[in-house]
């Protein structure tokens, strides 16, 4: 399984920087399912520290303000070992960008044997290009470890025909197709990272990574969240 969390998520209500007990809580679901038997990779964002796309708002140039995010996902992958460490539990961080002193680079099958050791991997710096999100970072990878499931774990519990929080007849999917994904420009990820996952077959599963025991329940085959997959 590749678990793709928001670097959001690590922040909590505080929206930017890392809260200690939220990386805490989120290793704690984390290492439950890992104990449970599953293999599990996780991508995380950097948007709690910086996106590309503020950089670009600010003057920069996209590919410079795209690298200072790949940094941030570093920042948070970091972060996110140190807590499932304390738990007991072996980790790897893998790079897209080369930094050798404080993570592996990214070799795809090296990062299966780091499963196959019953590591829990850690997948940072993006894809180690510019103008591609974490999210397509997160499909790319899935397909490429040959992940059973692609789980983007969010605050919202599924995929809605329109935005829940500003909708109150907002209506959840409990399943939908790719093509429905895209033709209704559905904000699940990014147009690249679906078809990357329709082209390949990989299914995403969409919940709410707050929800009590949501990545064991994904991991048991519990109907939470919303699925999309081939029709």
């Amino acid at each position: 399984m590749l678990l793709k969390l928001s670097g959001e998520a690590l922040a909590g209500d505080d929206k930017v920087g890392i809260n200690p007990e939220i990386v805490r809580t989120i290793a704690q679901e984390v290492v439950r399912a890992h104990n449970q038997g599953a293999e599990i990779a996780l991508v995380i964002g950097g948007g709690n520290i910086f996106r590309g796309s503020l950089g670009e708002s600010l003057g920069m140039e996209r590919s410079t303000g795209d690298y200072m995010g790949m940094l941030a996902t570093v920042i948070n992958a970091l972060a996110m070992q140190d807590a499932i460490e304390k738990l007991g539990v072996q980790t790897r961080v893998m790079t897209a960008i080369e930094m050798k002193s404080v993570a592996e680079p990214y070799i795809r099958r090296k990062a299966i044997r780091h499963l196959e050791k019953r590591r829990i991997i850690i997948l940072s710096a993006g894809t180690g290009n510019p103008f591609f999100t974490t999210d397509t970072a997160a499909s790319l990878r899935a397909i490429e470890i040959g992940a059973d499931i692609l789980v983007k774990a969010t605050k919202v519990d599924g995929v809605y025909d329109k935005d829940p929080e500003k909708h109150a007849d907002a209506k959840r999917f409990t399943s939908i197709s790719f093509m429905d994904v895209i033709q209704h420009q559905l904000r699940v990820m990014d147009l690249t990272a679906i078809s990357l996952c329709m082209d390949n077959n990989m299914p995403i599963k969409v919940c709410n990574l707050f929800e009590p025991d949501a990545i064991i329940r994904v991991i048991s085959g519990e109907n939470i969240g919303t699925t999309i997959f081939h029709e």
